[in-house]
């Protein structure tokens, strides 16, 4: 979408703009909080340690730690009476396939316990608070309202069908039930969670360089460079330094992909010329086991400046840190402060947990704001939400090639397309998880995943929670860059597709 507005010299109104921003960013908050609860808490939180918990303890350090009003002993005793009948069932449901009892887990009991029920409580809050989500964009994660030149939703104040007072007002409830949960719940559980496991500031630093395309635009220009979260690289853990982006810069390699490019696989492509060309034609991918030093991998090999680049928010909040944001700067200073450590801790796997707590905080701060301006719009008359008038495929020039770059909250997500005859010629995408998952490239260079791996103490390897802990910390997407693998041909799992 941005790709061909960028192409065609599309300016979207301002509301469509501001419509974009409040999508994205609950997408975030909601997002977030699920990846650090329902998809990352069990890496150090023990739910079995947490039967043996004491609920009046367990209501102690709660309330030491937030006001948020479900911190009874009365309530973690009924959260503990449930759990207790999962175990006692042996049918764990959704707390089943985790290494329960390892010597990794080094939260207390009263602390599993609290985080435990925070899961559950979240599970509720994030349906909740996605209904925002549901409101302007229709769907999620894959909102539908999307237009080349803005977006379908319209505003009307006559119309059920359209924005409107109640939705705006109803819009505007859930925003401050995202931000209360956010600040009282996530926040501190994040904090008191890593105060038990800061040596992880010292494991899964991976390639030290980031890139952020930056996101929340400020105004309507395609591809606009003034964003509420700046857009940037940094190079060798350098805050002081932040580069700007050439999207020029960025190639993708197939060496060590099960790709393969017309002109050799030694060789990079520019996404404008990229090619996604599998030949293999057999039943199975094409491994027996795991060769690093052949093809194994579904992924390309994404490059900047023919380096390896971290996305995802560490990379966001770096480069937003040292782009001098001032509220980033606050709150990772507050979060540095209260774990008593210093800026170093960022490049971890610790890192990468504590700055999706900041930037979620932020955003979450950030929705009132635009539903306030969005609101301020409709005061004054403005309700355009779509600009169709370059439209029309017959005044197209005969030969366009345009560029989009966002931010999902995995990382950078770029779109490069190219129009001839009113047709797409060509179109490329370079998705977050392609980036922090690739493969090593032609020189050698290894990915981000395998880069933050390196090094990292596995305590039993037939259970390694500690490989899934920085993983986790990039918070994959399961669609684009999971594989299972084992590096002895062992058949790890076996899917059925009916």
């Amino acid at each position: 979408m941005r790709a061909v507005e960028n192409a065609l010299g599309i300016i979207i109104p301002d509301n469509a703009r501001i419509i974009r921003n409040l999508i994205t960013g609950i997408q975030y908050v909601q997002d977030h909080v699920i990846h650090f609860y329902h998809l990352h808490a069990l890496d150090w939180v023990d739910i079995v340690s947490a039967l043996k918990a004491d609920p009046a303890k367990t209501s102690t350090l709660a309330q030491s730690i937030s006001d948020w009003p479900k911190s009874s002993t009365t309530y973690f005793k009924a959260i503990q009476g449930k759990l207790k009948s999962f175990v006692d069932s042996g049918q764990l449901g959704i707390f089943a396939n985790a290494y329960w009892g390892h010597p990794a887990y080094k939260l207390p009991p009263e602390a599993n316990l609290m985080a435990a029920a925070h899961y559950l409580e979240a599970l509720d809050w994030q349906r909740d608070v996605i209904k925002i989500q549901a409101l302007l964009g229709a769907k999620n994660p894959h909102a539908q309202t999307y237009l080349v030149g803005g977006m379908s939703i319209p505003i009307d104040q006559n119309s059920e069908n359209a924005l409107n007072a109640g939705s705006i007002a109803f819009i505007s409830g859930l925003a401050k039930t995202a931000k209360e949960f956010v600040e009282k719940v996530y926040i501190p559980d994040l904090l008191a969670v890593a105060s038990f496991y800061k040596d992880w500031a010292g494991y899964g630093a991976g390639v030290g360089n980031f890139l952020a395309y930056g996101v929340f635009e400020n105004d309507n220009e395609s591809n606009t460079s003034n964003l509420y979260f700046q857009r940037g690289i940094i190079k060798g853990k350098d805050l002081s330094k932040v580069f700007p982006v050439d999207h020029t810069k960025i190639t993708e390699y197939v060496t060590h992909s099960w790709y393969e490019y017309s002109d050799g696989n030694d060789k990079s492509r520019h996404p404008w010329d990229g090619e996604t060309n599998y030949k293999y034609s057999g039943p199975q991918p094409p491994y027996e086991y795991l060769d690093t030093e052949k093809k194994y991998s579904w992924l390309k090999a994404p490059r900047y400046e023919n380096m390896p680049m971290e996305v995802g928010p560490l990379a966001r909040m770096l480069v937003a840190f040292g782009s001098g944001h001032k509220r980033v700067q606050e709150v990772v200073k507050l979060v540095l402060n209260h774990l008593k450590v210093g800026p170093e801790v960022l490049f971890s796997t610790l890192g990468r947990v504590a700055a999706r707590g900041v930037e979620t905080l932020v955003t979450a701060e950030m929705l009132p704001v635009w539903l306030g301006q969005l609101t301020e719009n409709i005061r004054k008359g403005d309700l355009k939400v779509h600009d169709g008038s370059k439209w029309e495929p017959s005044k197209w020039p005969k030969e366009a090639k345009g560029y989009g770059m966002h931010e999902a909250p995995r990382g950078a997500l770029g779109h490069w397309v190219k129009i001839k005859d009113q047709k797409i010629e060509n179109y490329q995408c370079v998705v977050p998880s392609t980036w922090n998952g690739s493969p090593r490239d032609a020189s050698g260079q290894k990915g981000p995943y395998e880069a933050a791996l390196i090094g990292t103490p596995v305590a039993d390897q037939e259970k390694p929670v500690e490989i899934l802990r920085t993983v986790h910390s990039f918070d994959p997407c399961m669609a684009c860059a999971v594989h299972v693998l084992d590096a002895t041909g062992r058949r790890v799992t076996k899917i059925r597709v009916v």
